[in-house]
C-alpha cells in the first residue's frame, strides 16, 4: 500500500523530470502488484490496476501507442472487480480513466475509440453527479467535452456545441476562487473549442478563444505550473495564427512569440510529444509570416517541421507524422521545390492509407477519415501536374474519389470478379486480418508489435492478389483502365483542386492523356456560379422555382464558359462518338450534358451518348456487369396517389416488356417491396414512378416515397420509405438488373458538402445493390414532361439503344418536338383513351408549331449513370 501511495505522489510531482517521475510511479505500482494479487487482495489489486492505468496513460517514455494499450488493459482488469453495484465511486473513477485512455488511443479505429470514450464518460456521470460528487462531476464534464471536441462520428458543428456546453457545465463548479487550477484547465480547453467552432461568427469565436487563453494564464504561470503554462501559450499561438480581427502581420508575430515561449518549457528531452506539437505550429506560423525576410521565414518553417518529424514518426504518431509531412510538402510546393513536395506528400498519403486499412468499425469512419485527408491528395495532384506526371495526377485524383463505394462494390461483386480459389483466399485474408485487429485493439495479443507487422504483410498480400484481377484504391492503374475504353469513347474527368479547376481528357486505348488547368479566377467564378444557382433553387419565397427555371439556360451558358468546355472538346478526337463525364464534388449537381457547345448542346455532339460515372474505378467495375437481357420489368407506380401522369407513364412502358410486375398505388408499400425480393432479384429493369427526396443533413435518409409513407398532413414516415441506408444494408439484390429508372424528383443529387467526394446518393445505393446503370434526376422535375421523356426513353430502349443513347435521344426529341408532333406521338401510344386525353389536355396551352419543352428545365433534368 505504501508503494501504491508513493506512486500516487510521483504521478502528481511537479519538481524533477516529468518522464522520470512517471517511470518511478509505474515501478512502484508494479512492485505493489507483486503482493496485491487478484486472488489474495482483489479490491486492492483492482485499485492498483486503476492507478497503473493512470500512470501508463500519462507515460512519456517508451512507445506511446503501447502505453495507452496497457492503460486500457489495466482499466479493463480493474473493472472486473470494481463494479458499479459494489464500488460505485471507484467504478466511476476507473470509467473516467478508461475514457481518457480511449480518447487518446492511437491504435484501432479513431472514430470508434472516441465513441467508447464518450460511453465510458457517460457511465461515470451516472455516479458522479453534480449534487453528490461536484468536483468529480466537473472533471468528467471537462473530459466529456474533450471527447466531443475530437469526435469523428455525428455532426461536427453539433459535437463542438456539446463540448462547449460541457465545459461551461464544468465551470459552474470549477471557479477561479475555489479551484483555480481546474478553472484554468477548463478555460484552456474551452479556448480550443472556440477555436474549432463552426456555428456563430468565426471572428468572434477566435476572440473568445484568445480571451479564454488569456484568462487561463492568470493562473497557469510559468513559475507555478510550467507545463500547463506552456500548453496554454501553445494554444494562444494557434488562436493568434487564426485570428481574423486586428492586423494580420501583428497576429502572426504574437503567435510566434507564444510558441517560442512554450518551447522554453516544452523541450525535446522533457516533453517530446508537446515539443513536437509546438514545433509543428511554429512551422505553420513561419510559413505564413509577413514580416522579415521571406527566405529566412521559409527556412525557419522547414527547420521547425523537420524538428517535429524527429519525434513524430510513422510508427509512434502516424496521424501527426502525416500532417507534418503534408505541411512540409506545402512549404516546398510554395517555393517551387516540387520534387521535395512530391516526396513529402507521397509519404503522407502512404501513411494515411495504412491508417485506413486498420479501420474496422464501418464506412462512416472511413468517410470521415477521407474528408480529413482529402487535402493531401488535392495537393499531390497539383504537384504531379507541375512535374508533368499527368498519369500519376489522375491516379491520385482517383484514389481520393468514391473510395468506400469502390471497395464495397468490390466486396459485393467478388464472386464474379475473382476465380473461386481467389475468392476463398481473399476471405481467408479478411478473416485473419479481422481476428488480428480484434486482438490488438482489445489487448489480447501476446506480442502486439509482431502481430501488427504480420497484419501489414497480410494486407499487402491481399491487395496484391486483388490487384491482379481488378486494381482499385491505392492499387488503381490508369493505363489498365484506359485500355478498357472502346475506340469511340472519350472521358472528361474534373477535379477541383486548391486554387484551380483541373480537367483530364481521357482518350481510348493508350492514346495521349491530356489535362487542362483553369486560372484561379475561374475557380472563384465557379464557386460564385454554384452559390447563385443553389440560392435560387432553394429560395423559400419561390417554391415553384420559377426564377431558377428562367435563369437555367443563361446559367448553363455561363457554366460552359467557366469550364472552357469548347477548349476541352478540341482535345477529343473526331472519331469519339461517346462521352463519359466524371464530375467532382458539387459538379455532380448540374446537367453538364446540357452545356451549350459549338452552336449546339453537348448531347448533340456525341451520337453514341453522353453519360456519367462517379469515378473511373466505379466505371471500371460496373462495366464488368454483363446484363444483356431485356425481358422483365418491376415497377412502383404512384404510391402516394398524387401524381397525375405517373399512372399513364407506367401503363405506357409495360407494353415493351414480355414480363412485368407492378406494385400500384396503395399496394406499393415497403413491406410489399421486401416481400418481392425474389422478383426484384430476377428483374432486368426496375422503375420507380413516385416522389423522391435528398436529405443533405442526413444523406443516408434520402429516400423514395412508398405507400403509407405520407399522411394527410403531408408528414412522412421515414421507416416506410425506401432509403439510401436500406440499399446499403445488403437486403436487396439487383444482380440481374440492367437499369434502375428513378422517375422522381431530386433522385440524382449527391452530398456535395462531403469534401472526400464519396458520391453519397441514391444512384450509388442502386449501383452498390447490383444495377449496372441508373437514370435519375437533378431537380424537382415536372410531372408531364417527365412522363413524355421516360416513355420515349423506354421506346428507344426497346429499339435496342444503349441507356445513354436512349436517354439522350429522348431528351433531344422532347426539346425539339412541336406540339403537333407530340400529339401525334401520344395518339400512337398503347394507352386507354382517357389516359391519352390527359396528354392532349396538357398540350392544349401551346400552338401547334410551338416547341413547348425547349427550356433545359423540361428535358435536361435526367442523367444516365454507370455502364
Amino acid at each position: 500500500m505504501t508503494q501504491n501511495n508513493l506512486a500516487a505522489v510521483y504521478s502528481d510531482r511537479i519538481k524533477g523530470d516529468r518522464a522520470e517521475n512517471i517511470e518511478k510511479a509505474i515501478a512502484a505500482l508494479t512492485a505493489a502488484l507483486s503482493v496485491l494479487t487478484r486472488e489474495a487482495w482483489p479490491v486492492d489489486w483492482a485499485m492498483t490496476q486503476s492507478n497503473l492505468a493512470v500512470a501508463y496513460k500519462s507515460r512519456i517514455k517508451e512507445d506511446r501507442a503501447q502505453n495507452i494499450e496497457q492503460a486500457i488493459a489495466a482499466c479493463t482488469a480493474a473493472l472486473t472487480i470494481l463494479t458499479r453495484e459494489a464500488w460505485p465511486v471507484n467504478w466511476a473513477m476507473t470509467q473516467n480513466t478508461l475514457a481518457v485512455a480511449y480518447k487518446s488511443r492511437i491504435k484501432g479505429d479513431r472514430a470508434q475509440n472516441i465513441e467508447q470514450a464518450i460511453a465510458a464518460y457517460r457511465n461515470a456521470l451516472t455516479v458522479r453527479t453534480k449534487e453528490t460528487w461536484p468536483i468529480d462531476w466537473a472533471e468528467t464534464q471537462n473530459n466529456l467535452a474533450n471527447a466531443y471536441r475530437q469526435r469523428v462520428k455525428g455532426d461536427r458543428a453539433q459535437n463542438i456545441e456539446q463540448a462547449i456546453t460541457a465545459y461551461r457545465n464544468a465551470l459552474t463548479v470549477y471557479t477561479k476562487k475555489a479551484l483555480p487550477v481546474d478553472w484554468a484547465m477548463t478555460q484552456h480547453n474551452l479556448a480550443i473549442a472556440y477555436g474549432n467552432r463552426i456555428k456563430e461568427d468565426r471572428a468572434e469565436n477566435i476572440e473568445n478563444a484568445i480571451a479564454a487563453c488569456t484568462a487561463a494564464l492568470t493562473v497557469r504561470t510559468k513559475k507555478a505550473l510550467p507545463q500547463q503554462w506552456a500548453g496554454t501559450q501553445n494554444n494562444l499561438g494557434l488562436a493568434y495564427g487564426n485570428r481574423i480581427k486586428g492586423d494580420r502581420a501583428e497576429n502572426i508575430e504574437n503567435a510566434i512569440a507564444a510558441f517560442t515561449a512554450a518551447l522554453t518549457v516544452r523541450t525535446k528531452g522533457a516533453l517530446p510529444v508537446d515539443w513536437a506539437m509546438t514545433q509543428h505550429n511554429v512551422g505553420l506560423a513561419y510559413s505564413e509570416r509577413i514580416e522579415g525576410n521571406r527566405t529566412n521565414n521559409i527556412e525557419n518553417a522547414i527547420a521547425a517541421y523537420r524538428n517535429a518529424l524527429t519525434f513524430y514518426t510513422r510508427e509512434a504518431l502516424p496521424q501527426n507524422y502525416a500532417e507534418t509531412l503534408f505541411r512540409l510538402g506545402i512549404t516546398y510546393q510554395e517555393i517551387n521545390q516540387f520534387d521535395l513536395a512530391y516526396n513529402n506528400f507521397k509519404s503522407a498519403i502512404d501513411t494515411v492509407e495504412s491508417l485506413r486499412e486498420e479501420i474496422l468499425s464501418g464506412e462512416e469512419s472511413k468517410r470521415k477519415q477521407a474528408e480529413d485527408f482529402n487535402k493531401f491528395y488535392s495537393r499531390m495532384v497539383e504537384v504531379c501536374l507541375q512535374l508533368n506526371k499527368t498519369t500519376e495526377a489522375i491516379e491520385y485524383a482517383e484514389r481520393s474519389k468514391t473510395r468506400n463505394l469502390v471497395e464495397q462494390i468490390l466486396e459485393r461483386d467478388s464472386k464474379t470478379i475473382f476465380p473461386p480459389d481467389v475468392v476463398t483466399q481473399l476471405e481467408t485474408y479478411r478473416d485473419e486480418i479481422a481476428v488480428g485487429q480484434y486482438q490488438i485493439q482489445n489487448g489480447k495479443a501476446e506480442n502486439p508489435q509482431d502481430l501488427a507487422k504480420r497484419l501489414q504483410q497480410l494486407r499487402q498480400q491481399r491487395n496484391n492478389l486483388q490487384d491482379k484481377y481488378l486494381p482499385v484504391g491505392s492499387g488503381f492503374k490508369f493505363a489498365q483502365f484506359q485500355e478498357t475504353l472502346d475506340a469511340n469513347t472519350a472521358v472528361i474527368e474534373w477535379y477541383i483542386a486548391t486554387d484551380t479547376i483541373l480537367t483530364f481528357i481521357i482518350q481510348p486505348h493508350g492514346q495521349q492523356l491530356t489535362s487542362w488547368q483553369s486560372p484561379t479566377a475561374e475557380l472563384d467564378a465557379l464557386f460564385d456560379w454554384r452559390d447563385e444557382y443553389l440560392k435560387d433553387y432553394y429560395n423559400p419565397e419561390d417554391k415553384n422555382k420559377i426564377q431558377w427555371q428562367k435563369q437555367l439556360e443563361t446559367r448553363l451558358n455561363k457554366l460552359a464558359e467557366i469550364l472552357h468546355i469548347e477548349e476541352i472538346l478540341d482535345h477529343i478526337p473526331e472519331q469519339c462518338q461517346r462521352l463519359i463525364l466524371i464530375p467532382h464534388r458539387f459538379l455532380h449537381l448540374f446537367p453538364l450534358h446540357a452545356l451549350p457547345a459549338k452552336s449546339s448542346y453537348l448531347i448533340d455532339l456525341f451520337p453514341k451518348g453522353v453519360s456519367y460515372a462517379p469515378s473511373c474505378q466505379i466505371l471500371q467495375q460496373v462495366q464488368q456487369r454483363q446484363r444483356p437481357h431485356f425481358q422483365s420489368l418491376f415497377a412502383i407506380q404512384n404510391p402516394t396517389e398524387d401524381l397525375n401522369y405517373t399512372d399513364l407513364e407506367v401503363e405506357a412502358i409495360l407494353s415493351y416488356f414480355p414480363s412485368h410486375q407492378v406494385l400500384p398505388k396503395k399496394q406499393a408499400t415497403k413491406a410489399a417491396l421486401s416481400q418481392a425480393a425474389t422478383q426484384l432479384k430476377q428483374a432486368n429493369y426496375l422503375h420507380f414512378s413516385c416522389h423522391g427526396s435528398f436529405n443533405f443533413n442526413s444523406p443516408q435518409n434520402s429516400c423514395l416515397f412508398l405507400a403509407e409513407s405520407v399522411d394527410e398532413n403531408n408528414n412522412f414516415d421515414l421507416t416506410k420509405c425506401l432509403t439510401l441506408g436500406n440499399l446499403f444494408e445488403g437486403t436487396f439484390d439487383f444482380s440481374q438488373t440492367r437499369l434502375v429508372v428513378l422517375s422522381a424528383c431530386e433522385t440524382g443529387l449527391v452530398d456535395f458538402k462531403n469534401t472526400s467526394d464519396e458520391y453519397i446518393s441514391l444512384p450509388s445505393g442502386f449501383l452498390y445493390a447490383g444495377s449496372s446503370s441508373v437514370v435519375s434526376s437533378l431537380w424537382t422535375v415536372d410531372d408531364v414532361s417527365t412522363a413524355l421523356l421516360i416513355i420515349e426513353f423506354y421506346q428507344n430502349i426497346n429499339a435496342g439503344f444503349t441507356v445513354a443513347i436512349a436517354l439522350n435521344q429522348a431528351q433531344i426529341w422532347l426539346r425539339d418536338a412541336t406540339t403537333a408532333e407530340l400529339q401525334v406521338w401520344a395518339s400512337q401510344l398503347k394507352l386507354a383513351p382517357e389516359e391519352a386525353k390527359k396528354i392532349e389536355a396538357s398540350l392544349e396551352w401551346f400552338d401547334s408549331d410551338e416547341r413547348p419543352f425547349q427550356n433545359p428545365y423540361w428535358w435536361a433534368g435526367f442523367c444516365a449513370i454507370g455502364q
